[in-house]
């Protein structure tokens, strides 16, 4: 399961860019109990979301005209120019260039081969978010794709992530675990998130290659029922996710994909 040791190749930073921030802040305050804090000019009104004063994501208003309403997920590197290279190099593609963010960092956008967004960090004077794996904070991750091998292959040359097929995943389909090198045994409590075929998960299918992030809940269904009261809806009910937990997959009233996952007692 995700900490917050933030090695090379595990996520370090997600974000909302959303038609209506006021409108999604108001969603996730109702879900996770989240508050949402604008940033300034100088950041384009980037903001933190943080839940008991503790940075759990990033958000902004994105126009429709610039793309979908979608969460993103970041990725740590020491070099993102490096990682720029390797994007380039294994097949993806560079939707951003690095860049400087004041002197907390530097980031970019990318796809992979099968053009599945995600992004990297390189830690300056921001580290990452302040806390995963709790109750209302990331705690796992997904990759839907419709070439598991080409993309597995790809983010081992970028990251040097490890890939170990470990069980069936909510919906029966092959779920294989990743990790980073070296870090451990193939197993949930090693492992920042998994790959699925996305033909494998119909919820998934329709919308196309995603990386997905889990938030996690205390009660599962108390929070399915306050999202679809908040003005969301669910992509897929709640089933079991083998060695994690109960989780559940959700669009917030702006149409970002997300899922929830109440994990179980011995997860991570």
């Amino acid at each position: 399961m995700l900490t917050t040791r933030f090695v090379t190749g595990t996520p370090i930073w997600v974000d909302l860019g959303t038609p209506d921030i006021d409108g999604a802040s108001a969603f996730y305050r109702s879900l996770f109990g989240w508050e949402f804090t604008a940033g300034g000019a100088e950041v384009g009104g980037y903001g933190m979301f943080a839940k008991d004063g503790r940075t759990v994501a990033g958000g902004m208003a994105v126009p429709p005209e610039q793309g979908p309403s979608a969460w993103t997920l970041y990725f740590r590197t020491p070099d993102a120019e490096g990682a720029a290279t390797a994007v380039r190099a294994g097949g993806g593609s560079v939707a951003l260039d690095p860049m400087d963010v004041m002197d907390l960092g530097r980031m970019a956008l990318f796809t992979d081969p099968t053009g599945t967004a995600f992004g990297v960090w390189q830690p300056g004077g921001m580290q990452g978010l302040d806390v995963v794996g709790e109750e209302g904070a990331l705690c796992w991750t997904e990759l839907y794709t419709p070439d598991p091998v080409a993309d597995l292959s790809f983010y081992d040359m970028v990251f040097g992530t490890e890939a170990h097929t470990d069980a069936a995943g909510a919906t029966g389909a092959t779920y294989t675990l990743l990790q980073p090198a070296g870090t451990g045994t193939a197993s949930p409590a090693d492992a920042f998130g998994a790959v699925v075929p996305l033909a494998d998960d119909p919820a998934e299918a329709a919308d196309g290659p995603s990386w997905t992030p889990y938030f996690a809940v205390g009660d599962l269904d108390a929070a399915v029922a306050e999202a679809e009261r908040a003005g969301g809806k669910v992509r897929r009910g709640p089933a079991e996710l083998p060695g994690l937990g109960r989780s559940a997959k959700l669009t917030d009233p702006y149409g970002a994909r997300f899922a929830i996952l109440a994990p179980a007692r011995d997860a991570g």
